[in-house]
């Protein structure tokens, strides 16, 4: 890959150096600037899950649909938002809460009995912000799955051949940071059809600082 580690730690320490101190934990994203990418075409649009090395260094939202043992062991795991049958109705008759549901929860999984109802009653509110669950079997342990999910950023474009990616936040090491900035390049250069070829420039930023870019090897 063109993008040496030495290359994205000089990137964040100078990253550092130009942002200013606020009174809130930033975030720190990376913003990839792709050419030759024809997104009028399927092929070429990207949609892709990745699992940070180090997750975001902030807590990250689950909720899931299941019932029984499974509900029980999601429960003792932690998950943030535990949904049953009857909850999967009732999102559907309200589509306000359904849609503060969605927005307020990072990943969702369900038992795999009930993603047919999940995708007929809640598809239309889940898929177009890729929040569709994973499906897991309901004798699944899911307690590796919902740590996982954790750890989970979203890839995507939309109208722009650009992406910006949430890597992290300003309290992890830079080494940390790194780690997980690879992670989502290593994605972007085996989704593209000539890979880091179609990667046209690259930029880090704090939420609120300047950005700066990340030099690439020609």
């Amino acid at each position: 890959m063109p993008v040496s580690r030495e290359n994205v730690l000089k990137a964040l320490k100078q990253m550092r150096e130009v942002g200013e101190k606020r009174k809130f934990a930033q975030s720190v994203d990376l913003m990839i600037s792709l050419k030759d990418v024809d997104l009028k075409k399927t092929e070429s649009r990207i949609s892709e899950e990745v699992v940070l090395p180090h997750g975001v260094g902030k807590p990250r939202k689950v909720a899931m649909f299941a019932e029984g043992e499974l509900a029980r062991k999601a429960r003792d795991a932690g998950v943030d938002l535990l949904l049953g049958r009857g909850d999967i109705d009732g999102l559907q008759k309200d589509r306000k809460r359904a849609k503060q549901v969605a927005d307020g929860y990072d990943s969702f999984i369900a038992q795999a009995d009930m993603m047919p109802s999940i995708g007929k009653q809640l598809g239309p509110v889940l898929g177009p912000r890729a929040k569709v669950p994973k499906p897991v079997s309901p004798t699944a342990d899911p307690r590796p799955i919902i740590e996982r999910s954790r750890k989970i950023v979203r890839i995507r474009t939309r109208e722009q051949p650009t992406l910006h990616v949430l890597v992290g936040a300003e309290s992890m090491t830079d080494e940390q940071l790194a780690e997980n900035i690879r992670a989502v390049l290593d994605v972007i250069e085996h989704k593209l059809e000539r890979g880091f070829h179609q990667v046209g420039s690259l930029h880090i930023k704090t939420t609120m600082g300047k950005s700066v870019k990340i030099e690439v090897q020609p």
